[in-house]
Parts: C-alpha cells; structure tokens; sequence
C-alpha cells in the first residue's frame, strides 16, 4: 500500500486508503486548520518522532455514551464522592498529566512538547476539552480530547490515584449522553478500552457515524465548577442500557 506524503496543502487522502496498519499519510503539520481536517475525515496524528504519522485503522474502536461499562468498583469510587470533577478547569496540567504520568503498557510519551502545544492551541480554540479529578486542592487523574458536532475524539487519559482516569471517563459519558453524543472515538484498540465497553466498528461503518455526528450542532456547555461524583453514579445507573440486553436485540 502507498503511504502519502503531506505537504503544505490542507488536504489528506481518504482513509480507505490506509495500509494494513493503519498508517495513513507522513509528513505536514500540527496546525488547528489540518488537525481539525483530519478529525473530521477519520484520521489523527500518532508518532513518537518526526515525521508526523496520520492513521485510520479499519477496525475503530468506538465507546458509545449509553452502552458504557460501569463497573462495580467504579461505581462505588464515584457514589463515595472520594473526588470532585471539573471540565477545561487546568486543560494544561492534564495533558501534561497525560504526558508524564507513568505507564505499565508504554516506554515514553507520544506527547510531545509539539503535541502539547498544537492541541493547547485547539482548547484556546474551544475544540479541545479536559476532564479534571479532583482529590482535595490536586488534580490527580483527568483526560482531553477533541469535540466536534456529535462525536468526541478521546486523546489520552491518565491517574494518579485508584480509579481517577474512569472516573473522569464515567464523567465525561454523563456529559455526552445528556449533550446527544453519537460516540467517544478511542482511536486505537486494547483491552483497558474494550473492558470499558468499547466496541470494534468497520473503517466503513465509523466514517458513516462520523459524517452523522458531524452534521450535529457543536456542544458549548463544559461546565468548569467542581461537581461531586455521586449524582453522575446515579445518573449512570438509570441510563446506561446492560450491554446484555442490547447485544440481545441487536444482532
């Protein structure tokens, strides 16, 4: 497969152009102009080193607000109210969280200081969103991500204290399913992801919900006050459908 090279023109080839991996397109640039282009055409950008990687994987892992997983033990964390959480309170102290905090699945950060900068400039710009824990006067778990019409762009979470990184998850899935989210885009699957309730979609089919989504009014209402956890358990445990019964009806 041929893998494109990008130049100054604010253009990508279509995703199903992709080669077995996913790898799409090297080179160009991390300007608001071309990371909202890609977005919005079922690609992002994913590399340690320049060049610039752009990828569409043909297998998306989408999480969709209503059929998140729950767990038990989350459920507790956020009924305790052992945090508070907040929307674009400190965006730039969670991607450096995102950035720094230690991993057991990786060596080193994908963000980059490059990184950083190009999607503080897309939060300055209202695109790019964070979901800040709380425990006490510190943030210690959150994650960011890029929202457009409909449909949220998961970028990278992290946690410092136990369960930290699903609450603001468990938070920001409140947030879609009251705002009309189609889907929380995941990007690339694992198994941290699925257990979460993501499901596997065809590059076909993602593109099809992502022109959907996309055809929706942007969401303006992040609300930055902090906000106990324990109202979003309840709210979570009225509205989320078992993933039982819609596998039962759907397949």
């Amino acid at each position: 497969m041929t893998v494109y090279l990008l130049r100054e023109e604010l253009v990508f080839p279509h995703p199903e152009f992709a080669d077995p991996d996913g790898l799409l397109a090297i080179g160009g640039d991390l300007s608001p102009e071309r990371l909202i282009l890609a977005y919005r055409s079922g690609i992002f950008p994913w590399y340690n080193h320049k060049p610039i990687l752009w990828w569409s994987p043909s297998q998306r892992p989408l999480i969709f607000p209503l059929l998140f997983k729950m767990s038990r033990s989350l459920y507790q964390s956020l009924k305790k109210d052992i945090y508070r959480v907040s929307f674009d309170r400190d965006f730039i102290s969670v991607i450096k969280g995102c950035a720094t905090a230690p991993r057991s699945d990786s060596v080193g950060t994908w963000i980059t200081s490059e990184m950083m900068e190009a999607y503080i400039k897309l939060h300055k710009l209202g695109y790019a969103h964070s979901v800040e824990v709380w425990f006490e006067d510190k943030i210690v778990g959150g994650l960011y991500g890029v929202s457009l019409g409909k449909a949220f762009f998961g970028e990278s979470m992290f946690t410092l204290m136990k369960d930290a990184s699903k609450v603001a998850l468990a938070c920001l899935v409140e947030h879609l399913i009251k705002n009309n989210f189609y889907f929380i885009d995941c990007q690339i699957t694992n198994r941290h992801l699925l257990s979460l309730g993501a499901y596997e979609m065809p590059r076909k089919v993602f593109l099809v919900l992502l022109d959907e989504a996309l055809n929706k009014k942007d969401s303006t209402e992040w609300n930055k006050e902090q906000k106990p956890t324990s109202k979003t358990a309840k709210f979570l445990k009225e509205k989320l459908i078992p993933r039982r019964i819609y596998e039962a009806n759907s397949f």
